[in-house]
């Protein structure tokens, strides 16, 4: 199968394939006559696998990760098991912090009716002070 034709039996654009075979994430396919890449069922399979873990929010260093794994069907999948875990634990994270970053913004646009002037708003003024939300990254 042609480029455009495993994109379009994936959802995966164009680009972002060359790019993942570029990473060497997907491996490259044979060529055609004419020098067109052929693609084929493992290639889909592959990249199904790709799209879906970069869903799930896993970096290109987890899916790598992932993906060496996955050719070591023998072993046993504690190692599968620890970077779900890890990824989840910086997702909740992630997520408490988002929690955070909103209750701070509704108590900020709670304070302005949004009928007075723009020299007067609380919301502007609020996001003048010094004061900052508190994240884990920072």
């Amino acid at each position: 199968m042609s480029i455009g034709e495993l994109a379009k039996a994936t959802g995966v654009k164009v680009v972002t394939i060359r790019y993942y075979e570029q990473v060497k994430v997907m491996p490259a396919p044979a060529r055609t006559k004419g020098n067109y890449r052929a693609y084929k069922q493992e290639h889909l399979h592959r990249l199904q696998f790709i799209r879906r873990c970069r869903e799930l929010g896993f970096t290109l260093d987890q899916l790598r990760d992932l993906l060496r794994l996955c050719s070591q069907v023998e072993q046993e999948c504690a190692g599968v098991d620890r970077i779900t875990a890890r990824h989840l634990k910086e997702i909740e994270q992630r997520v408490a912090d988002l929690r955070r970053l909103a209750a701070e913004l509704r108590s900020i646009k709670n304070r302005c009716s949004g009928k007075g002037r723009i020299a007067d708003c609380p919301i502007l003024e609020a996001l003048s002070s010094q004061r900052s939300v508190k994240r884990n990254d920072a």
